[in-house]
């Protein structure tokens, strides 16, 4: 990137648990914004940009903060990502969490606001869809999963670093490594073969389409290790080699884990580890899980995207962040509002329209991008 990102940002916003009004003093900055970049990055082929998020890049924006965020910032980097405008329209027309909170957090959340970036603020309704289920739901499994995995790792830690021994495996593969490289590599192409094609599906459509599958194969009760045993199977390995590529890949999978443990242990905020030595699970990731849910049904149900909880639920969602809610709760009342979000989408009670307005939403992003670029040709600026 080889662009003044500040001045080609049509809009900038805090992001995360302080646009949420859920933060404390000590709480990171975080900002989310869309960006145009030069004419070189939309008629050239040697120029590359979908979105800045190294700390090093978004400290261009450290004098948009208010002095409150700037002080915050002293004691960590501020953090955030901006984004090339037509992959954040892409984002936000797939109802993209991240990017709704661009669109609809409050005015009092925008920290820079070019007329570009007022137009799109004003055309954000037309990014609303019932997909907003999908991605809410998809992105609030992703924390419960996070979630599950790290009381694992609390109540059933890892006590020692895999050994090949452990897997009947002798120090030295009995498979040459180039052999073994290619009968994984085999092993890989096959299972990707039988993938299912998405084309050109949105993203959200994919995750609706892959739920469906992950609750099929879990009815009929069919294994990732089935499934991984059928493909060798199908390939012509014999069940001697079969079970020997077993091994080897289920020990590279327990040396993964165990490092992501190693990682998780050293790389985890002392205040944050200790509430999930308190309590049994990362309270944090199960605020954040409910707040998902509870904004995903709340859109769903009035087409309102409440990214500010503070006159809503915030005060709850800190005590479920602070260890108010046992495991079993917090995980009752999410599966809850999952299959509501779910009866919803089905039952055709959501007050969305099926899908956005896409041509709309084209039309839209091509009149900021020309307006910006020819505003550019004439100034050489972008007007701030």
């Amino acid at each position: 990137m080889d662009f003044d990102l500040r001045a080609h940002t049509l809009l900038l916003t805090v992001a995360g648990s302080r646009a949420y009004g859920v933060h404390t003093a000590a709480s990171d900055v975080d900002v989310k914004g869309a960006a145009i970049p030069p004419a070189a990055y939309f008629h050239g082929m040697l120029s590359r940009f979908e979105q800045a998020d190294k700390p090093s890049q978004v400290q261009a924006f450290l004098g948009d903060l208010s002095e409150v965020e700037r002080a915050a910032c002293a004691d960590s980097k501020l953090e955030g990502s901006v984004y090339h405008l037509v992959k954040f329209c892409q984002l936000a027309a797939d109802c993209n969490p991240n990017m709704l909170d661009v669109l609809f957090c409050r005015d009092a959340e925008v920290r820079l606001c070019t007329p570009a970036g007022e137009a799109l603020r004003a055309s954000r309704e037309l990014f609303l869809s019932q997909k907003a289920k999908h991605t809410f739901s998809g992105y609030a499994a992703s924390q419960l999963k996070r979630i599950r995995g790290h009381r694992q790792w609390l109540l059933n830690p890892p006590t020692q670093k895999p050994e090949r021994a452990d897997y009947d495996l002798p120090e030295r593969t009995l498979i040459p490594a180039d052999q073994l490289a290619a009968a994984q590599a085999a092993l890989r192409h096959k299972i990707d073969g039988w993938a299912v094609d998405y084309g050109d599906l949105y993203p959200s459509s994919v995750v609706h389409i892959q739920e469906q599958i992950a609750r099929y194969l879990a009815e009929i009760q069919t294994t990732t290790d089935e499934h991984w045993r059928s493909a060798a199977r199908s390939i012509g390995y014999d069940e001697n080699f079969i079970a020997l590529l077993d091994r080897e890949r289920r020990y590279k999978a327990a040396m993964r884990e165990w490092q992501q443990y190693q990682d998780w242990k050293t790389e985890r905020n002392p205040a944050r580890a200790q509430l999930e030595a308190d309590h049994g699970f990362d309270t944090k990731h199960g605020m954040h899980l409910i707040r998902l849910l509870r904004t995903g049904r709340e859109l769903m149900l009035t087409g309102r995207v409440n990214v500010w909880r503070g006159d809503i639920d915030a005060e709850e969602l800190v005590a479920i962040r602070n260890g108010a809610w046992e495991y079993e709760q917090l995980v009752e009342e999410a599966e809850r509002i999952d299959t509501e979000l779910e009866a919803l989408y089905r039952s055709g009670a959501c007050i969305l329209p099926r899908a956005p307005d896409r041509v709309a939403l084209d039309r839209l992003v091509i009149g900021l991008v020309e307006e910006a670029l020819s505003t550019r040709l004439s100034s050489d600026t972008l007007p701030r």
